[in-house]
């Protein structure tokens, strides 16, 4: 990767950081873009699949991101065995300003 490139990142993580949002992991925040960039419906086995990591693993990061209100769980109808995880409100607004801010970076170059 270019030095440049990672020179937006960094300026683009700086500014998240700044901003006094809660401080997500790299896993958190893997998780939080996996749910609203790729199709669902997601679950809990699938996304520790997609992310090589246990299944206790994804519950601790879906606690906190559960209480930041940026995803919540959902109980499958037709097998209420299976959790769903489902995007929000608050989840979109939160990427949407971070995905700027990555932009704002670019666009400065």
């Amino acid at each position: 990767m270019a030095d440049n490139q990672l020179s937006q990142w960094m300026r683009a993580l700086v500014s998240y950081v700044r901003s006094g949002q809660p401080d997500l992991t790299n896993r958190q925040m893997a998780l939080l873009l996996i749910s609203y960039i790729t199709p669902g419906p997601h679950t809990v086995r699938g996304l520790a699949q997609q992310l090589g990591v246990s299944k206790p693993v994804i519950t601790r990061a879906l606690n906190t991101l559960g209480s930041l209100g940026y995803l919540r769980r959902e109980r499958d109808d037709n097998d209420r065995r299976n959790i769903f995880v489902a995007k929000t409100e608050k989840g979109a607004a939160f990427l949407d300003a971070f995905g700027k801010s990555i932009d704002l970076e670019k666009a400065r170059g």
